[in-house]
């Protein structure tokens, strides 16, 4: 949208004088129960987009579109009379897609909450898959004691590097691995 002050204010006077003359002048029975919800001016102020709304059918807008259509000419010149800017904007009438959105984020926005309900009334009596405590406690070995060094084994059990040793297999880091030895 254009910053201007001047095409913001030449924009609101438009918007008054179209929604006026559609009341009192526009005698066309095609025209059906016409809002003007918006008017945007170019900066140059040569152009204005005129967005309105119909109440009715699918039908009445049609009639109302056409109607619009062919009554720019004398709304034109009625903006032209009444503002009193050099060159009078040209005058386009777009039917605003605003009422129809907002129908459709609201049905989206009720299935939502039904949703939501339903998901609550399923979670009422609802117990948990698992354990109730479902994070891993570090088991303690035969002795009691607990072991900081272990490490999970192929069965998922837990191994230590002294249980390596004892079954003749290399530690963790091998015999010259990345550490290598200490004694050399």
């Amino acid at each position: 949208m254009n910053d201007n002050p001047r095409a913001l204010k030449l924009a609101d006077r438009i918007k008054v004088i179209v929604a006026t003359m559609l009341d009192t002048r526009v005698k066309d029975p095609r025209l059906g129960f016409v809002t003007i919800t918006d008017v945007r001016v170019s900066g140059d102020l040569q152009h204005a987009t005129v967005f309105y709304t119909v109440f009715g059918t699918d039908e009445e807008r049609e009639g109302t579109a056409a109607a619009l259509t062919s009554a720019t000419g004398m709304l034109r010149r009625e903006v032209g009379r009444q503002t009193g800017v050099r060159l009078t904007p040209t005058l386009e009438f777009i039917a605003d897609a605003v009422p129809e959105n907002a129908r459709v984020i609201e049905d989206l926005l009720s299935e939502a909450r039904g949703r939501d309900a339903e998901l609550a009334r399923s979670k009422e009596g609802a117990d948990y898959a698992g354990d109730a405590d479902p994070y891993r406690v570090a088991r303690e070995d035969e002795d009691g004691d607990e072991d900081g060094d272990a490490a999970p084994g192929v069965d998922g059990a837990f191994a230590t590097d002294e249980d390596d040793r004892a079954d003749g297999a290399e530690p963790a880091g091998g015999a010259t691995g990345e550490r290598g030895r200490e004694d050399a």
